[in-house]
């Protein structure tokens, strides 16, 4: 009897042990075969020749971070990380915390929020559209020659063409980062903006005391979003420029490399070089959302 106990409690805690690890089974293959197998074939690729036969070292990545049009690439898209996050986090905390509690608030953020419904391909074509030299077409230079201002080659003019392409991802992005940031402002306690008020603080240190300190977590999740797009960044430079006229980006040579040059152990290279971008954004967004939930 006392034997047979023993083995039943021991059964029960194995199996109690073992369930959880069956229900997460179909999750943890998922992400081995999808995600982290591609990973380390793609690492080990970079390694490789061009034909895949012979171990190449770090050719590859001598490559990548000795040739110009490659570091004109990263370059970019440094340019991208710093400039997308501050328009769009700032466009959405302005927009938000100026429609806040007014009668027309939802039909401000309907529009605003509008061009989340198409994708980033769609956006590309139309601005590249709107950009165009002729007026026929051109949104931009149409309006310059109706005043008599000369035409502008938007997406032919480096250094400022970037400019123009970015902005394409801060008309796109600008509603999520709004929508995700009035959610939070909607949060803070209107009693706590009153008692403010009555104290004697006017509506900008109200904001700047205030709101800004209770909003700070949800504008770095924000923040940390949209760098990790704008590390990631393809559609909208591939579809306007195919990274033309000094406008390259990471992701944009990664696909030239793969599939125009035939250069499958480069292409390798990048990815690795955009992964390793990408992953100290990822983990601090995790960690943030580790301290909000401590918080809670």
């Amino acid at each position: 009897m006392l034997v047979e106990a023993i083995i039943s409690r021991l059964s029960r805690r194995v199996s109690a042990a073992i369930r959880p690890w069956l229900w997460l089974a179909p999750a943890l293959a998922f992400l081995g075969v999808f995600l982290v197998y591609p990973t380390l074939a793609t690492v080990y690729r970079s390694f490789q020749n061009r034909r895949g036969d012979a171990f190449a070292g770090l050719e590859n990545y001598q490559w990548f971070f000795t040739r110009s049009d490659t570091l004109n690439a990263l370059r970019n898209n440094v340019l991208w990380a710093v400039l997308l996050p501050l328009f769009v986090v700032g466009l959405g905390l302005l927009i938000a915390v100026l429609v806040d509690r007014v009668k027309y608030e939802v039909v401000v953020k309907s529009v605003v929020f509008l061009p989340m419904a198409i994708s980033f391909v769609a956006a590309g074509v139309i601005w590249r559209l709107m950009y165009d030299i002729n007026p026929e077409t051109g949104t931009l230079n149409a309006a310059l020659d109706l005043v008599g201002g000369p035409r502008v080659g938007w997406l032919s003019t480096a250094p400022w063409n970037n400019l123009m392409l970015i902005i394409v991802g801060v008309w796109m992005l600008t509603g999520l980062a709004m929508v995700i940031l009035s959610a939070g402002l909607k949060g803070i306690s209107a009693e706590l903006l009153e008692a403010a008020r009555i104290d004697g603080a006017n509506e900008r240190e109200v904001f700047r005391h205030i709101i800004l300190p209770l909003l700070a977590p949800t504008i770095a999740v924000v923040a940390t979003t949209v760098i990790i797009f704008a590390i990631k960044t393809f559609d909208i430079v591939y579809v306007m420029t195919n990274g033309n006229f000094q406008t390259d980006v990471i992701a944009n040579t990664m696909y030239k490399e793969l599939f125009a040059n035939g250069q499958p152990a480069r292409a390798a290279a990048v990815a690795v070089v955009l992964l390793l971008a990408t992953v100290p954004v990822m983990v601090l967004n995790v960690k943030r959302f580790k301290q909000q939930e401590e918080v809670r």
